[in-house]
């Protein structure tokens, strides 16, 4: 299997819990974050790690992620707000629950885009969230 280019069918993808692919898509964003941080000239370790930092947090996801709710599709809302509903068991003293809420249901979508193999979606909502120009909108 090439973990780097899924395609999960639709059944396996359902039984995998909500918290599962927010625990995913956690990594996926933070890898993307990593990425545009390094093609965006952060060139310090000390000053990509504060960044990425700043960039992962709950707070600053809840933020980013108003920027892509009009732009999702019934199917990515629905993934949303199941990542949204979710009760926490703790939340970060650095973050609201509404924002931890938030946070948890975007990382959602992005694992359940990453193990569909949707690469040009998340680029996509990614490049939204971090509010650069989209070509052709």
């Amino acid at each position: 299997m090439d973990y780097f280019d899924l395609a999960v069918h639709p059944d396996q993808l359902r039984a995998i819990s909500t918290l599962g692919l927010a625990h995913l898509g956690d990594a996926v964003f933070e890898l993307m974050v990593r990425s545009w941080l390094c093609l965006h000239g952060k060139a310090t370790n000390k000053g990509l790690h504060k960044a990425t930092v700043a960039l992962v947090a709950a707070p600053a996801q809840a933020r980013m992620v108003q920027n892509i709710l009009p732009f999702l599709t019934e199917e990515e809302t629905d993934v949303y707000r199941r990542g949204r509903n979710v009760s926490p068991h703790a939340v970060p003293k650095a973050a609201s629950r509404e924002e931890y809420q938030a946070a948890t249901a975007v990382e959602a979508l992005y694992g359940y885009l990453w193990l569909q193999g949707k690469r040009e979606r998340l680029n996509e909502l990614f490049s939204l969230m971090m509010g650069e120009k989209q070509s052709g909108t």
